[in-house]
């Protein structure tokens, strides 16, 4: 068993490299420059399409929701223990790396939900699309699809399911003092409740859950930030600065290189958004819409809510505070940080936070694997999809994860290789809906 720990760390590692960030980050750029900058001109036009309701249109749920599924699954604990990780070990630098990562992931995003809305199609449970459906019909790469649909579903009992419930039980055993397994009951319960329903329950209840949940973490954010408004300029200049020039050591935090700033920067930034992983569009797929290029715009406003502005509140707060100087852990940075303004409020605040972040991308990543699963087995396997999912989500609370953790990585990591390769083929099909989208009148 050690042996193949060892292995899968390896491999993920590896998977996880200057290669793979590259390639992430190169394809996003790509998109940038051949939409001449889309996500800048139309950022716009997107938010005011989010409250459009296309009741008329084929589709299981609002764009609004769809994009709140979305959410779910990329607002979690990389928001708040990942932005901590990016600062920890990469230094205040790191965090225009991962704003860099979120403005040509919009790209990327966006490119990610016009194919997977093109090529949809209805299955016995409502809409059914994303990569493996792309790069099935559209890339001509039938066996890529299955690959990628293999990988969702590894990555959905992983990274989206036992480790999340594994944080957020964590986070109230340290806080509160509640028992893992107690947690893990209710967790598993109000996951079953939720996903049991489909979509549509999903949708509904992430509708409610994702913006109450961001507002509430964003407004607690800035409610620290105003009291700490004088050092706000000076967290930008280290920001800026210390992106082109090493952080020196001071105090407990050891100092960090450029090369550190890009290399956990990228990282943590792709990890939180997940522009390229493949895993966004599953949602936008179910939307309904009249035109692709509707929904991908505003699925590409989920990368900025999670990159520009719930990351860059956490940065702000750690970098306003002492505590990231201090060699503070980066599973207590956050909390450590809110806690210099907030006291023991502040520390309940990000412990409810994270458990409500790790709780919402169980719910969102749970719709992707369902539409791996229903790829590669058939619609009669959901039912028991959803109960092992559920069931799993008790046994992750309850249980040391390291190897998980591993796993899920390198299954999250080799999910993004044959997306990024249908994206680049397919990269003219992108090209011209969008430009059939706007030069037609009915655009708005």
């Amino acid at each position: 068993m050690q042996a193949l720990e060892k292995l899968v760390a390896t491999l993920s590692t590896w998977v996880w490299g200057p290669l793979m960030l590259t390639l992430l980050v190169g394809t996003g750029l790509y998109l940038t420059i051949l939409l001449k900058g889309l996500q800048f001109r139309a950022l716009p036009h997107a938010f005011k399409l989010i409250w459009t309701k296309d009741q008329d249109h084929e589709g299981d749920i609002s764009h609004f929701a769809a994009l709140m599924t979305a959410l779910a699954a990329t607002v979690g604990i990389g928001n708040i223990v990942g932005v901590a990780t990016a600062i920890s070990l990469g230094g205040p630098g790191a965090v225009f790396w991962m704003w860099v990562t979120g403005l040509v992931g919009m790209a990327t995003k966006y490119s990610e939900a016009v194919l997977a809305v093109k090529y949809r199609e209805k299955g016995p449970h409502g809409m059914r699309g994303g990569p493996m459906y792309y790069l099935s019909k559209g890339a001509g790469l039938p066996w890529l699809g299955t690959l990628f649909a293999v990988f969702t579903a590894c990555a959905a009992f992983g990274i989206g399911n036992m480790t999340q419930a594994n944080a957020a039980a964590k986070i109230f055993e340290a806080t509160f003092n509640v028992p893992l397994m107690t947690s893990g009951i209710v967790l598993s319960l109000l996951t079953g409740l939720v996903i049991l329903g489909g979509i549509r329950s999903i949708g509904r209840f992430t509708s409610f859950l994702v913006p109450l949940m961001i507002v509430t973490y964003v407004s607690a954010s800035l409610w620290v930030l105003i009291m700490h408004v004088q050092q706000i300029p000076h967290a930008f200049g280290l920001i800026f600065y210390h992106a082109f020039n090493p952080s020196a050591a001071t105090g407990g935090f050891a100092g960090a290189t450029v090369a550190a700033a890009m290399r956990f920067g990228i990282a943590r930034g792709v990890f939180s958004n997940e522009s390229g992983l493949g895993s966004a569009p599953i949602a936008a797929a179910a939307a309904r819409t009249n035109h692709p290029v509707k929904q991908a715009l505003v699925s590409m406003t989920q990368t900025f809510i999670d990159t520009l502005v719930v990351c860059t509140m956490t940065a702000l707060v750690i970098l306003t505070a002492s505590s990231w100087t201090q060699g503070v852990s980066p599973a207590e940075l956050t909390s450590s940080s809110m806690a210099e303004s907030l006291g023991h409020t502040g520390r309940v605040i990000v412990a409810i936070s994270t458990a409500l972040f790790a709780y919402s991308t169980l719910i969102g990543w749970h719709y992707y694997g369902e539409k791996a699963i229903e790829y590669l087995l058939g619609s009669h396997w959901i039912k028991a999809y959803r109960v092992t999912f559920t069931i799993a989500v008790m046994i992750g609370a309850i249980t040391s994860l390291e190897f998980v953790w591993n796993f899920s990585d390198l299954a999250n990591g080799l999910m993004a290789i044959p997306n990024l390769i249908g994206l680049l083929l397919l990269s003219k099909i992108i090209k011209q809906e969008t430009t059939r989208y706007f030069s037609s009148k009915n655009n708005a």
